[in-house]
């Protein structure tokens, strides 16, 4: 017999006053696993009593817990992301923002995106979508070469993504993002770069380009252990980057996070109030959030999640208590990946030294009272942070 699964008791949740507050909602469900994702997803036939319309219902409970334990804050960004959220179909999304609303009180310019996945995103789920409040929709195109997506596992043909942000366009979104991997094995400069292309002329207004990563426990880390796939070269993945990077800045797109380029005003607010200070309830399972200095996670599998929340209880797993070292840390760390930079005043006098090695290293850039990293810096990013604080 399963043992009941118990919750960790959250301590006093206070908001930090000032910068925005933010949802994210958690979709578990996946049609098919992709080789190379460890994200918390689920296929059908890895899930006993907990389907769509199950998870939705204990969703509702637990945004009605956030709601009382923070009070209702006002939203300005909620995103809900997976997983496949675009499994759910129109009229499970629509009931997504009706709990949504049923809780909270929605800023009036607030950003709503949804993630979908090319395969189950059609015309009725955007146009679903759309009348439902989202404003934004994020589509997985990852690349348009039939041998790239086969070493990914994905199951959408080449040409549908492009096809589907058209439709989304089609459909009133005025903000729509697709994004990349680049590095697979057997990918070369010209697959990465036609799907860039493809990404450009169909005139969305965001796009994500992430450098492939073999996580431990995937499909895709055995294959590589196995022999049978090359591991990521990074100097290959340093050219692929500054390919990318060349294209879109030609398109008219301009890089505000290391990985992330748009068009002006398509800057997805959602992800920057990660990377710049905000606040966030993440909502079903293994969801992350963090409020005022308190970070937690959920219990990851969905029927374990509805099980305490069938008790009225929090489905927290664990959390943390972020000192303000740790604090430091993360400002720097999230904060030197934009492009608006990292504030001087952050830094403490030995960090500034540090700085100023980076800056006559040609890895950051001063403008005005804030540093910026150059595009030498940006393929560094990782050892800037390490610089800084060390």
């Amino acid at each position: 017999m399963t043992a009941s699964p118990v919750a960790v008791e959250l301590p006093e949740l206070r908001l930090s006053p000032g910068g925005p507050f933010g949802i994210y909602i958690h979709v578990p469900f996946c049609f098919t696993r992709c080789g190379y994702c460890d994200f918390n997803t689920y296929t059908p036939a890895e899930l006993g009593g907990v389907n769509p319309d199950a998870w939705l219902e204990v969703l509702r409970s637990e945004l009605e817990l956030a709601a009382a334990r923070l009070g209702a804050p006002t939203v300005q960004t909620v995103f809900v992301g997976g997983g496949t959220p675009s499994l759910l179909g129109g009229a499970r999304i629509a009931s997504v923002m009706d709990a949504v609303r049923d809780n909270f009180e929605l800023a009036p310019d607030a950003e709503v995106t949804t993630e979908a996945n090319p395969e189950s995103a059609w015309p009725d789920f955007f146009a679903a979508a759309r009348a439902a409040g989202f404003t934004r929709v994020s589509l997985g195109m990852q690349s348009v070469s039939p041998r790239v997506l086969g070493v990914l596992d994905r199951i959408h043909t080449p040409n549908r993504s492009a096809a589907a942000a058209r439709e989304a366009l089609a459909e009133g979104f005025e903000h729509v993002s697709l994004d990349l991997i680049y590095g697979t094995p057997g990918e070369s400069d010209d697959d990465l770069l036609r799907s860039v292309d493809t990404a450009i002329e169909t005139g969305v207004d965001h796009v994500s380009a992430y450098a492939l990563v073999v996580e431990n426990g995937t499909a895709l880390a055995r294959r590589v252990r196995s022999g049978e796939l090359a591991a990521p070269d990074d100097d290959v993945l340093a050219h692929r980057y500054e390919l990318a990077d060349e294209r879109l800045s030609a398109a008219g797109f301009e890089w505000y996070e290391v990985s992330n380029w748009s068009r002006p005003g398509g800057q997805c607010r959602h992800n920057l109030g990660y990377w710049d200070g905000g606040q966030w309830w993440g909502a079903g399972p293994g969801a992350h959030s963090f409020v005022g200095a308190t970070r937690w996670w959920n219990v990851k599998h969905p029927n374990a999640y509805a099980q305490l929340l069938a008790g009225a209880t929090l489905p927290v797993a664990g959390f943390e208590q972020l000192d303000v070292d740790s604090r430091h840390t993360e400002e720097v760390l999230l904060r030197i990946r934009l492009r608006q930079g990292l504030a001087v005043e952050l830094l403490d006098e030995a960090e500034r030294q540090r700085a100023d090695t980076a800056i006559e290293d040609g890895l950051l850039i001063p403008e005005g009272e804030r540093l910026v990293l150059t595009d030498r810096g940006r393929l560094l990013a990782d050892g800037v942070v390490r610089m800084l604080l060390d």
